[in-house]
């Protein structure tokens, strides 16, 4: 299952996921390999016989197919050499972001496809190393087979504009020849209704030609007038479905691909943003792909409980802290109404970390594999990179400059932001549309919730270059073990946390140039072992749920207040 939804009806595509693949470890110091068979998508993190490993391993199965073809992957923690009959096809770094690779003229019989996965650290590895998460090993996200015929679309982009005289649609897609022959045809655009409720009368489309030489690419573009829809928000979250179809000259279907989309705008304007003209409110949480059940690779239904659980406390948005996520997590935000910030990969690198040779490079490749997946979703509203790094240095600014400058490259759409926790130093407040801010006075500074939050908010008017934009605390909290409750209520009890939150969160609310908080976090999580002295039970354990999801006493707390204040 790699979406909520069906993405081809004229592509043939086969699901590799969702099985038993053939596993065995690679390790380096002559141990004996274990081999058996493995989930996919799974973690071998959660099958006994791998629990504390780290390092290489092999996953393989066999299928039968021929021709032009396809293999994609949602997601393969962290580093993933593919093979295909015992040949090199593909090479990838980045847990959180999907890959793909195109074989051509493949012999029409069984073939052996073997994956390589590594997720030790190491100083190859910039991004994935030693941290207040854990890093898990495995094909993590879904896995597909697809046959393609002489031509086919790589991508498509669809960009929501609003005017005066109401909405249009801005398609933008890419289509390949795969042969060295010409390719002539036509590339149709459809929208719809993604359900019968949020279906226009009819559907609407546009026809543009097609022209490719012999192993070319051409990018299309069309822009459809929308009368009569009907704007997604967090409250109404109408979805429509955009297709595009690859006809060749003689009118036959040589290709498609499907996508949902929502007619929605968002903009700053001086210290608001806004969403179709509306001021956003954010009451949310940061979390993590974790569970002790499934490590980083929730199936769907758990996905779904911890989106009830956040809804339930009053939420309307989440943030994905420090990553970006599986594609079905923002299927189901989309569907209801879930703000997301969603982040590219990096947390609490040093200047000297961010030195690393392979640092910029593996940065930039993550930031534009996550955009160009997840550009089309309506509940994604704001852009994030480079969690807790060093904003604070001039080496630092420059990437920070950089990165920034490509997503804007990218994605003129959507505002942009990082959470800093570089408490009035930061020199990067210039390059973003959002101020953000890590905040923990009552856990980490014993500074009153509201005094902490007006000395820096006043720092950041008269002081920075963030003066005068929309303000953001994207993260504040305090830690609880599960079932420790005490009438002293001391730090890591459930009561002090409840009652530090209760202060943190009425603070922020409450203070007229905020746009809202995230609370950090939802649920515990699991968090590298070399973590051990500051995360009692090697889990970070600031979530409002522990990480079998059962509510701590600040639940109710949290769900008061997220209900209750404007």
């Amino acid at each position: 299952m790699l979406r909520m939804f069906e993405t081809h009806r004229v592509r043939k595509q086969t699901e590799l996921s969702y099985c038993l693949w053939d596993f065995s470890t690679l390790p380096r110091d002559g141990a004996e390999p274990v081999k058996k068979k493995m989930a996919v998508p799974g973690c071998w993190q959660n099958d006994p016989e791998t629990r504390i490993y780290r390092g290489r391993a092999c996953y393989e199965r066999t299928f039968y197919a021929g021709g032009n073809l396809r293999l994609e992957f949602k997601g393969i923690s962290h580093t993933a050499q593919v093979y295909l009959d015992g040949e090199e096809i593909a090479f990838h770094y980045n847990a959180y972001t999907p890959f793909s690779a195109v074989i051509k003229d493949v012999p029409e019989k069984e073939h052996r496809l073997k994956v390589i996965v590594d997720n030790s650290f190491g100083p190859r590895s910039a991004l994935h190393v030693e941290n207040d998460y854990q890093s898990y090993g495995g094909i993590t996200r879904g896995a597909a087979l697809e046959e393609l015929g002489r031509a086919y679309i790589t991508s498509l982009h669809v960009t929501p504009k609003k005017t005066e005289k109401g909405w249009s649609a801005l398609l933008e897609a890419e289509v390949a020849n795969l042969t060295e022959q010409p390719f002539a045809g036509k590339l149709c655009f459809v929208l719809r209704g993604a359900d019968s409720q949020s279906m226009t009368p009819e559907p609407i489309g546009a026809g543009c030609g097609v022209s490719l030489t012999g192993g070319g690419t051409q990018k299309i573009r069309a822009e459809i007038v929308c009368p009569n829809v009907k704007e997604w928000n967090p409250d109404t979250p109408w979805l429509y479905t955009a297709t595009a179809l690859l006809e060749d000259e003689s009118g036959k279907a040589e290709d498609d691909l499907i996508d949902r989309f929502g007619f929605r705008e968002v903009r700053v304007e001086g210290k608001d943003i806004l969403m179709n003209g509306q001021k956003l409110r954010i009451k949310g949480f940061c979390r993590h792909e974790d569970h002790p059940q499934f490590g980083c690779a929730l199936p769907p239904q758990a996905m779904w409980q911890d989106l009830l659980q956040m809804r339930e406390l009053g939420a309307n948005s989440v943030r994905t802290s420090h990553y970006p996520n599986d594609e079905i997590f923002l299927d189901l935000c989309d569907e209801t109404g879930m703000l997301v910030w969603e982040e590219s990969h990096a947390r609490g690198l040093s200047e000297e970390a961010m030195r690393n040779p392979n640092f910029e490079r593996q940065c930039e490749d993550c930031i534009r594999e996550m955009i160009q997946a997840h550009y089309n979703h309506p509940s994604i509203y704001i852009w994030g990179i480079l969690n807790e790094c060093a904003s604070h240095t001039e080496y630092g600014k420059s990437c920070y400059e950089a990165q920034l400058s490509l997503i804007r490259s990218l994605d003129k759409t959507r505002p942009r932001s990082f959470a800093s926790c570089q408490f009035k130093r930061d020199l990067c407040f210039g390059l973003v549309d959002v101020v953000s801010y890590n905040i923990y006075p009552l856990w980490y500074y014993d500074t009153p919730a509201d005094e902490f939050l007006a000395d820096m908010y006043d720092w950041i008017q008269e002081s920075s270059e963030g003066a005068g934009k929309p303000f953001l605390i994207t993260e504040v909290g305090a830690g609880a073990i599960y079932g420790y409750r005490t009438p002293e209520k001391v730090k890591w009890s459930e009561e002090y946390q409840a009652q530090a939150i209760e202060k943190q969160l009425t603070a922020i609310l409450s203070h007229g140039g905020t746009s809202g908080v995230y609370l950090w976090q939802f649920c515990d999580c699991r968090v590298c072992d070399s973590w051990f002295s500051t995360r009692p039970r090697t889990m970070n354990n600031k979530g409002i749920v522990d990480e079998y999801r059962r509510p701590k006493l600040s639940f109710e707390t949290v769900k008061r207040i997220y209900r209750e204040m404007p």
